[in-house]
């Protein structure tokens, strides 16, 4: 196979009845990645798609296959392991993508598992070469590139945010197939906790802003700042490694190689040294600020802007004035 003249099958995903971007950029990537004789086909699994089949459609699909079922939302593996295992066994698909998000870890490797197909993981770029396709991912926590070719028929990669680009919609847009199948019924209840994201509030991976603590804002109350600063920016709240495990912020926002990637295009870090673990985390981030009250942190080297001080006194005054710009 020269490229991709192939199906390629992005796994779509939404959020409140819509798709989230990343599967949107994941569509556009797609498009780009399949020659003239190539398919791209979504699969939406969930529950109260509303108008996210139509979107998704409009967006570089040529088909969406859709399967709607309560036992599918929120994201159960085996439920969804279950239904899409027999179906991509079916199509004889080339390539499947997938955001590199929590759902995307966990279900690709399963899939690739029982599929017998290799895997990629964290992928920063995807091309076409002459003997299929080239994936590129971060290696040795960020510090390095690496290019690989899988050589089973089928790869299954997932992909960090910003890869692909959003098409603008078209008309009229893929066809819609619903998939005929019967997920089985959960057999088991896992119950988690976790913080709801808040009403404006975005996915920690598709943020276009992230405000991140460190382990030098001393407690959960300086989160509640970070929190105000995010909402002023319409962004998100993350942390590094150390506020998680002292229990100050949920796991969920987590940024590391031990937690979530995310390329916002602005990342402020609060009280966060800059160690290579969290690094890894947001080097693809646009312009970077640090506020951090010692001045030889290793932070400020891969910052665009810093402030030396100490963020008691510059987080209030920053948001002081935010509040008066909106």
């Amino acid at each position: 196979m020269a490229g991709g003249g192939r199906e390629i099958i992005v796994l779509a995903v939404g959020e409140g009845g819509d798709p989230t971007v990343l599967t949107l950029e994941l569509l556009g990537l797609a498009r780009g990645l399949v020659s003239e004789q190539g398919m791209v086909t979504a699969v939406v699994l969930g529950s109260h798609f509303e108008g996210a089949l139509d979107e998704i459609a409009s967006r570089g699909a040529d088909r969406v296959i859709y399967l709607e079922h309560p036992s599918l939302a929120p994201y159960n593996p085996e439920a969804w392991q279950a239904v899409l295992e027999p179906y991509l066994e079916e199509q004889g698909a080339g390539l499947i993508l997938a955001g590199h998000t929590c759902l995307g870890q966990d279900l690709l490797p399963r899939l690739a598992f029982s599929l017998e197909a290799g895997v990629v993981t964290d992928c920063v770029g995807i091309r076409a070469g002459e003997d299929g396709f080239l994936f590129t991912k971060p290696v040795y926590g960020g510090n390095a590139l690496a290019t690989m070719r899988v050589t089973t028929p089928l790869t299954l990669a997932t992909v960090r945010s910003r890869v692909g680009e959003v098409l603008p919609p078209s008309s009229p847009g893929g066809e819609l197939v619903p998939l005929p199948a019967d997920p089985p019924a959960v057999t088991r209840m896992v119950v988690r906790e976790r913080r709801s994201l808040e009403a404006g509030e975005c996915p920690l991976e598709e943020a276009r802003v992230v405000v991140s603590g460190g382990r030098g804002m001393g407690g959960r109350e300086g989160f509640e700042m970070l929190r105000e600063l995010a909402r002023l920016l319409g962004g998100t709240v993350g942390a590094s490694r150390p506020p998680v495990d002292s229990g100050w912020a949920p796991a969920t926002c987590q940024v590391g190689i031990t937690g979530k990637v995310v390329a916002p295009e602005l990342y402020i870090a609060v009280a966060i040294s800059g160690s290579s673990q969290h690094l890894s985390g947001m080097c693809d981030s646009g312009k970077v600020v640090a506020i951090n009250k010692d001045p030889e942190a290793y932070i400020f080297k891969v910052s665009d802007y810093g402030v030396v001080g100490d963020w008691k006194e510059v987080l209030p005054a920053f948001i002081s004035r935010l509040r008066e710009l909106v």
